[in-house]
């Protein structure tokens, strides 16, 4: 199994980064290369549409407010991998009024190798959490 994770701090404080971050379906609110996201199964299912018109599905395995964080598992998508787990959480930054959020994800690599795959995800975390800073640098 690989493993990635990328961070990035945000000059905003947890709970209005959360705010922005923290909706099963807001991806398109932050996200350039997500344009749509529809919720399914009572909000824990969406499917996400690229920019490219790709379908990702992903399934919400665990959210915790207080803790402004959440989980989910990839059902369907155009990646070479299995076994994908994600989690998306906003850090308070202690001593200061900024956030840390890091994405993380696990995958078993699927006719790639581990390093193709970690570049992979590696890469759209990086890209993604940028967006979400410019977000808030404006």
């Amino acid at each position: 199994m690989a493993h990635t994770t990328a961070s990035r701090d945000i000059p905003a404080e947890p709970d209005r980064v959360w705010q922005l971050i923290g909706g099963f379906g807001s991806l398109p609110d932050w996200l350039p290369y997500i344009p749509e996201s529809k919720l399914s199964e009572g909000g824990r299912v969406r499917s996400l549409t690229n920019e490219e018109g790709s379908v990702i599905v992903e399934r919400l395995e665990a959210f915790d407010e207080d803790a402004r964080t959440y989980s989910y598992s990839i059902l369907q998508a155009p990646f070479p991998v299995t076994g994908y787990r994600s989690t998306l959480t906003v850090h308070e930054v202690p001593g200061s009024r900024a956030s840390r959020v890091e994405w993380s994800g696990t995958f078993t690599p699927a006719g790639v190798s581990d390093e193709e795959a970690i570049a992979l995800f590696h890469g759209i975390y990086t890209e993604g959490l940028a967006a979400l800073g410019q977000a808030f640098d404006a």
